[in-house]
């Protein structure tokens, strides 16, 4: 089963294009969706309760994710410790979905990750493609806000990603986002058409 791995700053379209690829028919896993089932984990809320402090839950006794990313996003050694406890979670989840997918005959899994760093570590190594939507930083920040987001906390989280051009550099597939999302959706489309054609054999 093939891998495609979306990757892309906050604002940048991951989802739009994530969207087009499941209106072909592909299964597709969202890690941010993955990341939020791991921080209702006992285990993980004992971590990050000792961690971040009680102030990140909210008095349903859940974690209230948006003072969980203030905290997590001061600084680089927070987002570590924030990484730390998360990722080996998202992970192992990703894994058992993929090996269920793939049981059930899907030619091929959408994967949104908005975290990623590089292709050597994690889950990556397991990518066949990484697709990459790039867009103006504010462009990007522009979007998030209009989608509800602090413009400040935009900021600070774009801050403690990765810059477009290692995703330029580490991705196979690139689609440049400054434009409408039904541009950007025929592109992608046309992209995964063509792919399964040299892929899978199929017209």
């Amino acid at each position: 089963m093939k891998k495609l791995f979306i990757i892309g700053g906050m604002g940048a379209g991951k989802s739009t294009a994530r969207k087009a690829l499941v209106d072909e028919g592909l299964p597709f896993i969202d890690l941010d969706v993955v990341g939020h089932d791991v921080l209702k984990w006992g285990i993980v809320k004992e971590e990050l309760r000792e961690a971040f402090g009680d102030d990140v839950f909210g008095e349903d006794g859940e974690v209230n994710r948006r003072a969980l990313a203030a905290k997590a996003f001061l600084t680089p050694y927070d987002t570590r410790m924030l990484n730390r406890i998360t990722l080996p979670r998202i992970e192992d989840t990703y894994m058992q979905i993929v090996d269920k997918l793939e049981a059930e005959g899907h030619e091929a899994v959408v994967v949104e990750y908005s975290v990623f760093k590089n292709r050597e570590i994690g889950f990556m190594n397991s990518a066949d493609v990484v697709i990459a939507v790039l867009a103006k930083l504010e462009t990007r920040v522009a979007r998030a806000v209009a989608a509800g987001w602090d413009e400040d906390d935009v900021r600070r989280r774009i801050a403690r990603q990765i810059t477009d051009a290692v995703r330029l550099e580490e991705a196979d597939v690139v689609f440049n986002n400054d434009d409408t999302p039904e541009e950007l959706r025929n592109q992608v489309v046309s992209w995964w058409r063509g792919y399964k054609a040299r892929e899978f054999k199929l017209g």
